[in-house]
């Protein structure tokens, strides 16, 4: 195996862990909403004390990676995730559920941005891009993984142990990654990082992209987190079943690989725009679907187009920034985006609580998808790659 898929597959579990880890959250929602009584409000509550980690974790570690060097942070991150999983166990009541949660939000958190801007390091141009775009398409290996354990342990065992094997599962990722390739540069102590990143130059690039990645992110885990509860709330029991599951995670692959493709074609800018209006074309069909066929073709499509942009998103942002300030940089524009990602679940369940109705989640999410577009045709003028070290 060449030295590029050995880094891809080591690197791309930090993608994989992540998804996991949010999949297996929106399996686990409903059964904590049962156990502790929980009203929709309080269920979203749950579901944004870990994403208000992660945006701790991606400020903190994106930081950090710069100063001492991608692989110890990217280490550090996997322990913390491992350690809080395995806490989750003996989660007594939903306080210290969620308390345990955003401990592991700050691991997953930290682990996104440093793995990006690790390959951003060792890639320019089109490579680059298509490394990042990869890497990023083992999320969907971790929503199939998330899927089968949902399906397979959960309904006899309980989510207590499927958070144990998620904990069991991160200390094998561990050992893999004790084969990272140290930092392609020594890192040194770097206290202006923040200061370069608002120079002029800089700032402005950072401000837009920090704004699609809260749109991103605020719409992906509104939809995802929700999306099997929304399915219930209108009766449809075909999401309880794995090959539905299944589907929705498979469809991620060609909508990632399909980009990857293409980013040695065209613009990355422009094709990230396509794949936001088919996400928001998705969006709407899905929001006034009525039969099961076309809920499976909407969902397969929203996957493919929503999980697609978020990948080129991910291929875009460290190639705006040169290396010294690429892990600061990219942290903080998660972190912006993390802030959506703990608006999202907490702003549906309480929509769904005032009964705005699920039309009117899904109406909202398109219009917040055409202000990303807009800003990205418009207010994004820097060359792509302008930076190659």
């Amino acid at each position: 195996m060449d030295k590029s898929k050995r880094l891809l597959l080591i690197v791309g579990t930090a993608w994989m862990i992540d998804a996991l880890d949010v999949a297996i959250l929106s399996f686990m929602m409903p059964l904590i909403k049962t156990e502790w009584t929980l009203n929709e409000t309080q269920l979203g509550l749950v579901g944004a004390m870990t994403s208000f980690g992660m945006l701790i974790g991606a400020l903190l570690c994106g930081k950090l990676s710069d100063r001492f060097g991608r692989k110890k942070i990217l280490m550090g991150t996997l322990i913390l995730f491992s350690l809080s999983n395995l806490a989750l166990v003996f989660a007594p009541n939903v306080t210290w559920f969620m308390a345990i949660r955003f401990i592991t939000g700050i691991g997953l958190g930290g682990e996104l941005p440093v793995a990006a801007a690790l390959i951003a390091d060792r890639y320019t141009g089109t490579k680059r891009s298509q490394m990042l775009v990869l890497s990023d398409s083992f999320w969907a290996y971790g929503w199939i993984l998330a899927s089968l354990i949902a399906f397979f342990v959960i309904p006899h065992f309980g989510w207590r142990i499927a958070a144990l094997l998620t904990a069991v599962l991160a200390l094998y990722v561990f050992v893999l990654r004790k084969h990272l390739p140290d930092d392609a540069i020594t890192h040194k102590q770097n206290t202006a990082s923040f200061r370069q990143l608002f120079s002029p130059k800089h700032k402005w690039p950072l401000i837009m992209l920090s704004l699609v990645w809260f749109i991103v992110m605020l719409t992906y885990y509104g939809i995802f987190l929700w999306l099997p509860s929304v399915l219930v709330l209108r009766g449809f029991s075909i999401v309880h079943s794995l090959g539905y599951t299944l589907a929705m995670s498979i469809a991620q692959l060609p909508g990632y690989y399909l980009a990857a493709h293409l980013l040695a074609k065209m613009n990355p800018k422009k094709l990230l725009i396509g794949y936001l209006m088919g996400t928001i074309l998705a969006s709407l069909i899905f929001g006034l679907a009525n039969n099961v066929p076309i809920i499976l073709i909407a969902g397969a499509a929203l996957s493919f187009f929503d999980l697609g942009a978020w990948g080129i998103l991910i291929a875009l942002t460290p190639s705006l920034f040169p290396h010294a300030i690429r892990g600061t940089a990219m942290g903080s524009a998660q972190a912006v985006g993390r802030l959506g990602a703990v608006i999202g679940p907490f702003l549906v369940g309480w929509l769904l609580d005032i009964k705005v109705g699920i039309g009117g989640v899904f109406s909202l999410f398109v219009g917040l998808l055409l202000i990303a577009i807009i800003i990205m045709a418009f207010g994004i003028k820097t060359r792509v790659d302008n930076f190659d070290n």
